[in-house]
């Protein structure tokens, strides 16, 4: 009996999936557990693997369509076996390769034709000259206006100042009346050529991106608190662990560690609106930005309060590498309580981030600055880094994210004391 392979739920967030590559043709045999096709989610590649054993009777969508949650994708059965059926009560079988044709545009009787002014002889004396009063010449020569195209209206066919005014007015009307011709451009006009446009696909994660930071930005009622961090003594304990231990940690790993020890102490911070009411995460899970051609992906790490540097700076090399390569799981990528976002490594000095829902807040890092400072009375070279929070007015008021922003900074200053 032949049986219909859906798309299926790969992610929490997922409402279709695009056939990335198809692993198999029609007419090929397939065992359960076989990988069929590789399906691209809002958050990554995904593989699409059959259940029963047969012959791949039917493949409905080709490489780059979107396929809806449990719409038909395939068809696995006997060699032979009629599929008909199937196909008719399945709308994605009727798929149409015509695009719409666009209507001409309409244009108006006024817009078909447009009649220049006719050039008449302009009157002139026997030696040639032409007859214009002194006023017609000077603005003639002012607009423009050439006086051999003006008929004259004053005495004798001369051309008076009503003459011109009325041929410049004809003209500038014919010039940007729609449907005219264009002007010519004169020998000393620099020529530009128009590079051609083209239009780019939106993936399935640019669709989700857009769509959940336009509702956290506009449903969200943000607001953003920005503190300065002597970064000092971290840099000095970086190059003891590298030096002295042999042990290779980022300043980002850092920050991590730091912002899960203040985010165990500030609860609030640590937080998840729910309508009725507001969750106050007792597991500190934090998602961070990992920058990808397609957008933006936000692998989680796990209990990181209860981590030590070493292993934080390993599971984000492996989570940030996973991302690149678009092989993160969705458990990978889901139950974040808190998001960071560092732009630091771009030489960014300070931005503001947009709050990853249903996070209360995210931590927008910077560069570490140089520079001047005063210590004991005197001005003498420093580091300094920025860092800016983001936060959900409905959970976390001013003074709440400036009591976090405080232990953040203490914390990074005084890098023992994570460890207390």
């Amino acid at each position: 009996m032949a049986i219909k392979i859906e798309m299926p739920k790969l992610s929490d967030t997922m409402e279709e999936g695009v056939i990335a590559k198809w692993n198999v043709n029609e007419g090929d045999s397939v065992s359960a557990g076989d990988i069929i096709a590789e399906v691209e989610t809002d958050k990554a590649t995904m593989d699409v693997e059959v259940f029963d054993a047969g012959t791949i009777l039917k493949i409905v969508p080709g490489e780059g369509d979107a396929v809806p949650l449990g719409g038909l994708i395939a068809i696995i059965g006997e060699a032979g076996e009629d599929i008909i059926s199937l196909l008719d009560n399945d709308s994605n079988s009727a798929a149409t390769d015509s695009a719409p044709v666009a209507e001409d545009d309409k244009v108006t009787k006024a817009e078909e034709a447009v009649a220049a002014p006719t050039a008449i002889e302009a009157p002139s004396v026997g030696d040639g000259r032409i007859k214009a009063s002194p006023l017609a010449k000077k603005i003639a020569a002012d607009k423009g206006v050439d006086l051999n195209s003006i008929a004259g209206s004053g005495p004798e066919g001369r051309i008076v100042k009503k003459d011109v005014e009325t041929a410049q007015s004809a003209t500038s009307s014919t010039l940007t009346r729609p449907g005219a011709p264009a002007p010519m451009a004169s020998s000393t006009a620099k020529s530009f050529s128009s590079l051609a446009s083209q239009e780019v696909k939106v993936s399935q994660m640019r669709k989700v991106i857009a769509k959940r930071l336009s509702e956290s930005k506009f449903t969200n009622p943000h607001f953003y608190e920005t503190i300065d961090i002597d970064m000092k003594a971290a840099i000095e304990a970086r190059t003891q662990l590298k030096d002295k231990l042999d042990i290779k940690i980022s300043f980002n790993d850092i920050v991590l560690k730091a912002s899960a020890v203040a985010l165990s102490r500030h609860q609030a911070i640590n937080s998840s609106w729910m309508g009725d009411t507001i969750i106050e995460h007792g597991d500190v899970h934090i998602a961070v930005a990992v920058a990808i051609d397609e957008g933006l992906m936000t692998p989680v790490l796990r209990h990181v309060d209860q981590k030590g540097l070493v292993q934080i700076s390993s599971e984000t090399r492996e989570l940030a590498g996973l991302a690149r390569d678009r092989k993160l799981t969705p458990e990978q990528m889901e139950g974040s309580t808190f998001t960071i976002s560092n732009l630091g490594m771009f030489g960014i000095e300070e931005f503001t981030a947009i709050i990853n829902p249903p996070n209360a807040c995210i931590l927008a890092v910077g560069a570490i600055r140089d520079v001047p400072v005063v210590e004991n009375g005197a001005v003498v070279p420093g580091k300094r880094m920025k860092v800016t929070l983001s936060s959900d007015h409905r959970i976390v008021d001013g003074a709440k994210a400036a009591e976090f922003l405080n232990t953040l900074r203490s914390l990074i200053e005084n890098p023992l004391s994570m460890l207390l």
